[in-house]
């Protein structure tokens, strides 16, 4: 259950999770997303498959940006923006559980 909000700006102290219902393959090196919930696929691509990988487990969002962030070599900025604003997708679609930090 969504109980904490995740609209126009993402705070770093929240927590994510994925949300129960999701069949995730590998294809090629990028995920691809079936969501059962909504019969939806989603393409996740590389670095969002990585994003998948990271929220296996209740995790703050500042945690996944460092960790993408010292992966990629992107500035934290940036890289905060990018992960904000796939991770409001994902909520969006109910693919993701947003909790109080």
């Amino acid at each position: 259950m969504m109980n904490a909000s995740f609209t126009d700006h993402a705070d770093t102290e929240q927590i994510v999770v994925r949300a129960a219902g999701n069949m995730v393959s590998d294809m090629n090196g990028e995920k691809v997303m079936f969501s059962t919930q909504s019969g939806k696929y989603y393409n996740l691509g590389r670095i969002g498959g990585r994003i998948w990988e990271l929220i296996a487990e209740p995790v703050g969002i500042g945690q996944v940006v460092d960790a993408l962030a010292a992966e990629y070599e992107v500035e934290r900025a940036t890289c905060e923006r990018e992960v904000g604003a796939f991770l409001r997708h994902m909520y969006r679609e109910s693919l993701i559980e947003v909790r109080p930090s």
